[in-house]
């Protein structure tokens, strides 16, 4: 494998980590079946100010890093 392939392993073990932790300190959703429909359909105070929160935040992070992930693994599989 090249520098570069080894590089970009060593930086998919680093996300792969720090994306396992964020989605271990995100809190559970226990809506069920009805969070598939939009739930209640009223939109409150909470559910408009969630990207203010820490909840918010790492909801935001685990999309980046998945993302960075799945770029990454797949450049990774090209170069090796």
């Amino acid at each position: 494998m090249s520098t570069i392939g080894t590089v970009l392993t060593v930086a998919l073990i680093i996300i792969t980590v720090i994306l396992a932790s964020i989605i271990l300190m995100q809190s559970k959703r226990s809506a069920g079946l009805g969070a598939v429909g939009g739930g209640s359909g009223a939109d409150s105070f909470w559910s408009k100010n969630k990207a203010n929160s820490v909840e918010g935040k790492l909801e935001r992070y685990t999309k980046i890093l998945g993302a960075a992930f799945m770029i990454i693994a797949f450049i990774v599989n090209l170069v090796g």
